[in-house]
């Protein structure tokens, strides 16, 4: 997969909501009981126990979302042995949880570091001109609605599963939707594995073309992801809906004029 690393596309203003956004993943992962992995990557079973707990209870839901009402048992942070093999005791949950706002906060949890600083890197390169372009307060209102989106549009297609979506990739991807229409011409310096990695300018639309292409392929099980369990539909659901999103900032504002850079020259 082609991993960006930096776009060359200039700002008119700071763009706080993304920086915002970033680090509230950040302080989220860093204080919750997500954060449990050591540096060898082992885990106490109790550990384990209380971070399944943790995302039931902040978690989105498949089951949860499509029928409205929360799980009759969730995991709790004890640990137990049934039948010699180490699990979760099960319990009622001792919390009120609303389904449709833990499609929000699941945005905010993550399941390690390599998931987080992957899911900030695009939000980083990619949010930051869909804000310039949208305006602070209409691209956090974007980027909640990609989430929550893609978050039941995962659910609509599996309404009875209890695996836990976590992550900030759903509204992530409908930056990368809204910014591949938005820019489509921008170059995006890339590393491309081949033998190495070779850094590369590349167009965003055949960055994120690629990157949309390969989600697809993986959620319709044209080919077959090393990565675990990934929420491929979620970023397929997400990303078309930030691409008409795009499209409509594109028929109201008029398409953007590549900006200038120092030298003068158009930036793309």
């Amino acid at each position: 997969m082609v991993i960006p690393v930096h776009d060359i596309n200039p700002l008119r203003r700071v763009p706080w909501v993304t920086y915002a956004l970033i680090a509230a993943n950040l302080v989220v992962f860093l204080l919750t009981p997500g954060n449990v992995t050591s540096i060898d990557g082992s885990v106490t079973l109790r550990e384990e126990c209380k971070q399944l707990s943790f995302y039931d209870e902040y978690a989105a839901i498949p089951r949860e979302l499509t029928h409205n009402k929360p799980l009759p048992q969730v995991a709790t942070d004890t640990p137990v042995r049934v039948g010699g093999h180490p699990g979760c005791l099960l319990g009622k949950p001792k919390y009120h949880k609303v389904p449709f706002l833990s499609a929000i906060t699941s945005m905010f949890l993550h399941g390690g570091w390599l998931h987080l600083l992957g899911n900030m890197l695009f939000l980083l390169i990619f949010g930051n001109n869909v804000e310039d372009r949208m305006g602070r307060l209409k691209f956090l209102v974007f980027y909640f609605a990609s989430g929550i989106i893609a978050a039941y549009g995962f659910a609509l297609a599996d309404p009875n599963s209890t695996e836990t979506l976590i992550g900030a990739s759903g509204a992530i991807a409908g930056v990368l939707g809204a910014y591949l229409v938005m820019f489509p011409r921008a170059r995006v310096w890339s590393l491309v594995p081949f033998l190495f990695f070779i850094p590369l300018r590349l167009p965003a639309w055949l960055v994120l073309g690629l990157w949309f292409v390969l989600q697809y392929a993986y959620a319709s099980g044209a080919a077959v992801s090393s990565a675990g369990h990934v929420a491929y539909l979620a970023h397929v659901v997400g990303f078309v809906f930030g691409a008409l999103v795009g499209l409509l900032v594109r028929r109201t504002q008029g398409p953007m004029q590549p900006p200038v850079t120092r030298s003068g020259r158009p930036a793309w």
